[in-house]
């Protein structure tokens, strides 16, 4: 029970997990990785976060040494002898290990790890915070698409976020395009319409996302996945974050700019609601 930790096939305790020293994903991060939220002891959107770290390895032309299945009973190994009911699966996979050379090691087989930590339970919706953001330059590279372990970039700038007592950094491209946060993508509700930007390169295709699209069809609220700036943003009549730890996070500030009317705001608060029951639908329990 506890803090588990499944290291190529095998379940340890955290505190004694190893993996070598020649691991490329420690050395020149040289791995994806995926990080998988459970509610009532019932995983949420597994399937679509295991697709997401196929194509991320794809993208890298790493082989996941497992199967889908394999992953998703070893998964649910980890939440049922972990005895945790609220928790997160953080999940990993590296090229493997070998001597340090920028070029693929030929005859290496990729390494894969996964370990379970305890999440408080939900807050409910009436006492989630709104957040406060600030705005930064995206300095990362051109593949955001990818759930790499390179996050040197995202570091820097949610570390900029917290010195300023911000929940999150929004990051903007030339031109003051709106891309995405350190680890959350960004809606706005600009000129009555809602926003977010276009799924590409310069943004992770978040899972949280995908549902808070599904749930604007559901509900017959007209979108556009469409770039906008940091000027827009801050004239925004609703601005939210949505991520896995996040789900859908109302946004009250974006550089000492306030976001105008109630906090959350009405269709803010409905895909919180919503967001909520897709959780009760889909992690009932036992």
């Amino acid at each position: 029970m506890g803090n588990l930790a499944w290291i190529n096939g095998e379940i340890t305790s955290l505190s004694e997990a190893k993996v070598s020293l020649e691991d490329r994903g420690y050395l020149l991060g040289d791995g994806v990785y995926e990080v998988i939220r459970v509610y009532n002891g019932c995983t949420f959107y597994l399937e679509a976060h295991l697709e997401r770290l196929s194509n991320s390895a794809n993208a890298i032309q790493i082989e996941i040494p497992y199967s889908g299945s394999e992953i998703e009973k070893a998964v649910n190994d980890l939440i049922a002898e972990s005895a945790y009911k609220d928790c997160y699966i953080y999940m990993q996979v590296t090229r493997g290990a070998a001597m340090r050379d920028h070029i693929f090691p030929d005859g290496v087989t990729p390494g894969m790890v996964m370990y379970v930590r305890p999440l408080a339970p939900l807050l409910a919706v009436e006492d989630v915070s709104p957040a406060k953001c600030i705005t930064l330059p995206d300095e990362r590279w051109m593949n955001c698409h990818i759930k790499t372990v390179n996050l040197l970039p995202n570091l820097l700038a949610r570390q900029k976020a917290y010195e300023a007592k911000a929940l999150e950094a929004i990051l903007y491209r030339p031109g003051n395009i709106v891309t995405e946060g350190t680890r959350s993508n960004v809606f706005a509700i600009i000129d009555g319409v809602v926003r977010t930007h276009p799924q590409t390169n310069l943004i992770l295709p978040g899972i949280s996302r995908r549902i808070v699209l599904d749930l604007l069809g559901e509900s017959d609220t007209y979108y556009e996945e469409k770039a906008f700036t940091v000027e827009d943003l801050k004239k925004a009549s609703e601005v939210w974050l949505t991520s896995t730890s996040l789900e859908v996070n109302p946004v009250y500030e974006v550089d000492e700019y306030k976001v105008k009317g109630n906090l959350p705001g009405p269709l803010t608060l409905m895909l919180m609601k919503k967001f909520r029951e897709k959780i009760s639908s889909e992690c009932k329990g036992d």
